[in-house]
């Protein structure tokens, strides 16, 4: 632990007063969602050539293959999943690689949304529904699922993006709430994100986990409605980060600052409801989103239709790009992703060693030091999910304690 946390004060040294970039070139992946409009603004709108720095923006399809292409160096950095990093360091599901999260691109953004058929058991009917009271949703959704099974229908099909992704443990936490066993009750599967309409429409998933904007497509569709928002699962929570090797990290401190302060400018900008017109029309061009603006813009504007033909619902910082502190990485936050891959059976390693990875794959440091933060800003304490029970990033595995459900069989998650 001690080599780890003296590895990284001497990156974030180097991060104090970094040389000059000029004209470099950064490979940067990144999925089809709302969620990565910093990456596009930064290059769009010259914060990145401001910075010294010029961004290949490369389009990928699934988070696996985000992953490996970071992996084997085909890409500097990338559009991730916030615990896609903690999973890489402790070589979950691939090959080993360390990676590490020096920048938080957003707070929030996903949503869960479910057939209309079962969707028609949450209380309060199209537009209506309480998405502001999720444990309501969850035990509604899980007495559906009874019924259904007491009628001898299979088990609802259940699509989230990644296995170390915050869809598939904000997905659980949920179930588990409303009285169901993720593992046993519904069917957990993947589907990468631009697919996840179609696989609503083909019949082969019955509900989704998904970032903006596939569950509001999923409604303009017909197939579904919206049910769960994750800035009510889990208020203020980190969904996609900017990670990279820890090893790329080391050898580019310079370039690494000034990412760090072209996407801070960026991510100011989303944030800035008077820019959110431009914005949606931005990310819902041909080669980054490739969806209607209107419906981008809903994200954006924190209004949401729920259901088919229903007025849009105010959504409360349904998804943040810079407001709340949301770009600082935090340990305790990076704790919580840990504790559920240890409650789902992820991992079997040594609960230490698990946390020890997340500690050392979250880097505040080197954010606070390519923004001239120092070294007295106040790390993130405390918080709960909305069942109330409190998570305290020094003890996590008295947290882990509390939560009755969990996997019965190390090991049995779905593959990438």
């Amino acid at each position: 632990m001690q080599e780890s946390e003296d590895h990284a004060s001497a990156a974030a040294a180097a991060l104090v007063a970094p040389a000059t970039v000029s004209g470099t070139l950064l490979r940067v992946g990144f999925i089809p969602l709302v969620d990565c409009a910093p990456l596009i603004v930064a290059h769009e709108k010259g914060f990145a050539a401001a910075q010294g720095l010029r961004l290949d923006l490369v389009r990928e399809t699934s988070w696996a293959n985000i992953r490996d292409r970071v992996a084997l160096g085909h890409f500097d950095a990338a559009h991730m999943l916030a615990p896609m990093t903690i999973a890489a360091t402790l070589g979950l599901g691939h090959l080993k690689a360390p990676m590490v999260t020096p920048f938080v691109l957003n707070l929030g953004g996903n949503a869960i949304a479910i057939t209309t058929a079962l969707a028609d058991a949450i209380p309060g009917g199209p537009g209506e529904r309480p998405l502001h009271d999720p444990l309501a949703a969850a035990r509604a959704f899980a007495q559906a699922v009874r019924t259904r099974a007491k009628a001898g229908a299979p088990a609802p099909a259940l699509a989230m993006v990644y296995p170390f992704s915050g869809q598939n443990y904000e997905l659980r936490f949920w179930l588990a709430a409303g009285g169901l066993d993720p593992d046993r009750d519904v069917r957990m599967v993947v589907v990468p994100p631009p697919f996840m309409v179609d696989a609503m429409k083909t019949g082969q998933v019955d509900g989704i986990c998904v970032g903006a904007p596939w569950p509001s497509l999923a409604v303009d569709t017909g197939l579904g409605a919206i049910v769960g928002v994750k800035s009510e699962i889990w208020p203020y929570a980190p969904e996609k980060v900017v990670g990279m090797r820890e090893a790329w990290a080391e050898r580019h401190p310079s370039e690494l600052a000034a990412l760090i302060r072209a996407l801070d400018r960026a991510a100011a900008w989303c944030d800035d409801r008077d820019n959110a017109a431009e914005l949606a029309e931005m990310l819902g061009r041909t080669h980054y989103l490739d969806v209607a603006a209107d419906v981008i813009a809903r994200s954006l504007t924190h209004a949401l239709v729920t259901d088919t033909g229903a007025p849009a619902v105010p959504v409360p910082d349904y998804i943040l790009f810079h407001g709340h502190g949301a770009n600082r990485p935090e340990t305790a936050d990076a704790l919580w992703f840990a504790s559920q891959m240890l409650r789902w059976g992820q991992v079997t390693d040594d609960p230490e060693a698990v946390f020890a990875a997340a500690r050392r794959s979250v880097r505040p440091d080197l954010y606070d030091a390519a923004l001239g933060r120092g070294s007295a800003v106040r790390a993130k304490g405390g918080f709960a999910l909305f069942d109330g029970i409190p998570f305290d990033p020094a003890d996590p595995l008295s947290y882990l304690a509390r939560h009755a459900v969990r996997a019965a069989t190390p090991g049995a998650e779905p593959s990438d």
